[in-house]
Parts: structure tokens; C-alpha cells; sequence
């Protein structure tokens, strides 16, 4: 009978050694695991942020280039297309009936960044056109000859509201019966969108064709950025709140009643 113990003592070894052997290659499996799902979670973020950036570029280059169009000289092309009566600002600012449009246009940077004859009006009766609608199939829509992000932009005017103030809507020291001594307030919206990540479309509706304006809808689905999301193509919106008016004319009083004819002018002592 003790001759026998040895022999066994061998045959339990080899099993501890083999299962010590698997819960290491356990180990070393789930090791692996946790790195490869460490690293395709950073792989994402990374590419996240990077369209997140492309993104918020792409829609805050549109307000750069109309803010510089109006700021700058009125002896250039774009200033005066933009302040005509067919343009973004002149339509709401020459036309008295234009208080619940919504001026659209794709911007195309590459070029003049606006065109007056691809614009669209959306109207409480629906759109007066196509043209303004960024277009995925067309390359000349895109930001860049990449033909990566567009940016579509809506200009409308802000709605009245209780919280402003009285005549803020007029140039002081002017006459509030002449055009060029009020001053408007515009909503500007800009969405740069992504369309080789999915449709722009969501069944039978163009997510281009959408409205920026949330205070008309009661669905935000119904607007740009709303339906962008529901189709699960990547865009963001940048709003601004702009003033525009005459600033040749923007000169206050100073000594009230002190002023000659319809321009304000500096004390002489």
C-alpha cells in the first residue's frame, strides 16, 4: 500500500499545473478584450471630437462671412446683394410683408458665399422655391472640394416679444418714418451637416427643407437640426441674435436738445 502514493502524486500535480495554465490564458484573454474595447472607445471619441470640431468650423464659418459682408464695404458685390430687396436682409428690411418669412440659403464659401438666384423663402403658405436647400449630390454645395460638411443658413427676423424694449428698434436721434433710421433684429441660424454618414432624409421628408424656426413648429422633428437627428446624420447649429442698421447715422446726442438737424454733433466747449 505505500509503494502506491508516489505514483499518484504526479497525476494531481500535472492537473494543478494545467489549471493554473487556463486561468492565466483567462487572464491574458480578458486582458486583451479590455484593451481592444479600451481602444475602440478612444478610436470613437477621437473621431467624435474631430467632426464635432469639423462641425462647429463649418457653421461658425457662415457667420464670419456675413457679418464681414455687412461690416465691411458697401461698394462690394456681396453687400449689396445681401441688403438688396431679393437678398437675406433686404427682403425682411425693404418688404413690409415679409415679418413670418424665412430666408434660406446653402453657403458655398469657394465662391461669392451667397447667390441671390439660389435662395428660398419659406412662407406661412410653404416655400416659395428650392434653389436656396443644400443639395448632397450637388459638389459645388459642400464647404470644400472634400466634399465633407455644407452649412445651410436661415434668416429670419426675431419674433416681437414683451422683454424689449420700447422703440429699440430705431436709430436714435433719426426720423422713425425713414428706412434707413430703423434698425432690425435677425435670427440667424447655421447647421453644418455631414451627409456620407446617412439620408438626409427621413422617409419622405427633406431634412434640408425643414425650418430653423422652433417657436413655429410643435415638433422639434420638424426642424433642420431636429430631423438631422432622427435621420442620425451628424450636424450642429450655431444661432446668433444680429442687429442691423444704419451705423452712418448711429451718432448719439450728447446735451440733449443740443443737436443740428437730423445729426447729432459734438459740443464745441
Amino acid at each position: 500500500m505505500p509503494s502506491s502514493y508516489p505514483s499518484e502524486l504526479p497525476v494531481a500535480q500535472q492537473g494543478a499545473v494545467l489549471i493554473v495554465v487556463l486561468l492565466f490564458l483567462m487572464l491574458i484573454i480578458l486582458v486583451g478584450v479590455i484593451a481592444v474595447r479600451q481602444s475602440t472607445t478612444d478610436l470613437r471619441l477621437a473621431t467624435s471630437d474631430q467632426i464635432n470640431t469639423l462641425l462647429l468650423q463649418s457653421a461658425d464659418n457662415a457667420h464670419q462671412n456675413i457679418e464681414q459682408s455687412i461690416n465691411g464695404s458697401s461698394n462690394t458685390n456681396i453687400y449689396n446683394d445681401m441688403i438688396s430687396r431679393s437678398g437675406p436682409f433686404g427682403h425682411f428690411m425693404l418688404n413690409s410683408d415679409s415679418i413670418d418669412h424665412e430666408y434660406i440659403f446653402c453657403f458655398r464659401p469657394r465662391g461669392q458665399f451667397f447667390d441671390i438666384n439660389k435662395a428660398s423663402i419659406i412662407t406661412p403658405s410653404g416655400s416659395l422655391n428650392n434653389k436656396g436647400y443644400c443639395n448632397p449630390a450637388v459638389s459645388d454645395d459642400y464647404i470644400s472640394a472634400r466634399n465633407a460638411s455644407m452649412t445651410q443658413v436661415s434668416v429670419a427676423l426675431t419674433p416681437p416679444s414683451s422683454e424689449n424694449e420700447p422703440f429699440r428698434s430705431y436709430t436714435i436721434g433719426q426720423d422713425s418714418s425713414e428706412i434707413s433710421s430703423q434698425a432690425f433684429t435677425f435670427d440667424i441660424n447655421s447647421t453644418a451637416v455631414l451627409p456620407a454618414y446617412g439620408d438626409t432624409s427621413v422617409g419622405s421628408k427633406n431634412c434640408f427643407e425643414q425650418t430653423s424656426r422652433l417657436h413655429s413648429v410643435n415638433d422639434t422633428a420638424d426642424t433642420i437640426g431636429g430631423c438631422m437627428t432622427k435621420a442620425g446624420v451628424p450636424s450642429t447649429v450655431i444661432y446668433e441674435m444680429a442687429n442691423v442698421e444704419n451705423q452712418s447715422k448711429r451718432t448719439k446726442c450728447v446735451n440733449f436738445g443740443k443737436g443740428s438737424g437730423k445729426l447729432c454733433t459734438l459740443p464745441t466747449s
